[in-house]
């Protein structure tokens, strides 16, 4: 630690969520030497699983990639509520003893590379007071939504609505909507999660979608991996089950790619079994984009469907021309009467938590700089962030990075380097999205995201397997990544990216 400083750490985590928590486990076990701070905005850990309180808040992805690749998932379901989720955090981050390390109600506001210090000097607010951290490293851990708000269009007419409007990211635990009629707007995983909870007490729930978006049934439960629980150590179990939903998800993935046509006609004949051959399946589940060029919508034990054929839910595919006094009015001139309507509209995208970034004072543009391995940026010193699959579960990609952020400071500290950081000079490299989804969420932020090339290590594959073996092992002496020694050379910005 530099005694110079007060509140100096090596390394600054931004963000208590799984990604943080991830990072944090990995630095403490692999550079115990190193000190570190984890600065979390608000008053617990979590993140996602904190923040959303929604009916039926669960992953959407198996726990057994989801979870940490150095703790096993033992629960029994596999697709898991938001509450079994924050208490296997809760275990770990008390079980590896990382609540010392915690800074709760310390929003990071900005955060400038001193060239002559070789260190970021990071600006907070703590309840209502600004305060001033140091580090030699910084790790965003700050997932890519905005935690403040959700994402809810301008429709025409909101205001002359007499019932309740809300987003989910916002979400009343007090909220009663038992008997009540409710109006779900979109179609996405929000949505099909809470349409099957809001059954259970509304009157009846209807799902307005503009387009379909492939859905997929699939147990809860694992038998196979509740099996493997049972009769092998926690450790062997969890390993193997880990592998076996890595490697089908994978493959998955791949046919969807190489055979979309042919898993397209897989999804929607699995929907047509679950709702029957005289549901309209082609105008309400079938999109009109191949799998995996947005997302997959995953019912657990059909829940989605059941709720459909209940006939407690209803699935509306048309657009909203207007908000009524009493509903909503489709263009088709039906009108949807409503009690409570629940805008699922999407999420707000922002990069690195919304901080504001700067080399020496001068502010760095986001939307000019270009991704190494998904996890650094070109000339940006001795920082990294941690950014998931769209493709597959969050934290494979996350626990890829912390890995490797803590195998680069190893590799400063043994060789005395000042500064790390890496460098595009290939004119004819060609600038692509930095998440390569159509999803409406992303497309309406993509200008503002930062870009990705079209080689690597500028691009990122999406592909667990290639990038464990590019990131996990590949050299860090790669030609890409520039060290320095001497504290006050120790950057690299480009003009370009600098106002």
């Amino acid at each position: 630690m530099d005694k110079g400083y007060k509140n100096h750490f090596d390394v600054v985590i931004i963000g208590a969520g799984i990604s943080g928590i991830s990072a944090a486990y990995h630095i403490q076990t692999e550079c115990p030497d190193r000190t570190f701070a984890i600065l979390e905005g608000r008053e617990n850990i979590g993140g996602t699983w904190d923040l959303f309180k929604y009916p039926g808040i669960r992953s959407d992805s198996d726990m057994y990639t989801l979870g940490f690749s150095f703790r096993p998932w033992t629960d029994p379901k596999a697709i898991a509520d938001g509450p079994s989720i924050m208490k296997y955090l809760k275990e770990a981050v008390k079980d590896y003893q990382l609540e010392k390390h915690l800074h709760f109600g310390t929003k990071v506001v900005s955060a400038n590379w001193s060239s002559d210090q070789a260190h970021w000097q990071i600006e907070t607010l703590s309840g209502g007071e600004q305060q001033t951290y140091t580090a030699n490293f910084v790790f965003g851990c700050t997932g890519y939504y905005n935690y403040d708000r959700g994402y809810t269009p301008d429709f025409k007419g909101m205001d002359s609505f007499k019932g309740e409007i809300i987003h989910p990211q916002q979400w009343p635990e007090t909220l009663d909507y038992s008997n009540k009629k409710m109006v779900v707007i979109g179609s996405g995983a929000t949505a099909v999660t809470l349409i099957p909870s809001l059954t259970e007490k509304a009157s009846h729930v209807t799902m307005l979608q503009r387009s379909p978006t492939y859905m997929v049934s699939a147990p809860a439960k694992d038998k196979m991996a509740n099996f493997f629980n049972k009769y092998l150590p926690s450790k062997v179990a969890y390993s193997l089950i880990r592998w076996k939903k890595i490697t089908m998800g994978r493959f998955t993935y791949w046919l969807c790619k190489r055979y979309p046509e042919f898993m397209a006609k897989m999804m929607i004949g699995g929907v047509k079994k679950e709702l029957g051959e005289d549901y309209d399946i082609k105008k309400h589940f079938t999109p009109k984009y191949n799998p995996w060029d947005q997302r997959v919508c995953l019912a657990p034990d059909s829940d989605f469907f059941e709720a459909i054929k209940s006939e407690k839910a209803t699935v509306v595919t048309d657009h909203i021309d207007t908000f009524t006094e009493k509903g909503i009015l489709l263009q088709s001139g039906e009108e949807l009467e409503a009690d409570i309507i629940v805008t699922a509209t999407g999420l707000q995208l922002i990069h690195f938590g919304n901080i504001e970034l700067s080399v020496d004072g001068k502010s760095v543009d986001k939307g000019k700089l270009i991704t190494y391995k998904g996890m650094m940026f070109s000339g940006l010193p001795n920082l990294a962030l941690a950014f998931g699959y769209t493709n597959a579960s969050w934290t494979l990609k996350c626990d890829l990075t912390s890995k490797f952020v803590a195998r680069l400071l190893n590799h400063m500290a043994k060789h005395g380097y000042a500064a790390c950081y890496p460098e595009q000079n290939n004119p004819n490299l060609e600038l692509i999205p930095f998440v390569d989804f159509n999803s409406s969420y992303i497309l309406r932020y993509v200008d503002d995201l930062p870009k990705q090339g079209n080689e690597l290590p500028w691009k990122l594959k999406q592909n667990y397997f290639a990038d464990r073996k590019m990131i996990g092992k590949g050299k860090l002496d790669d030609g890409f990544l520039v060290f320095q020694k001497s504290s006050k050379k120790a950057t690299a910005v480009k003009e370009e990216v600098v106002g």
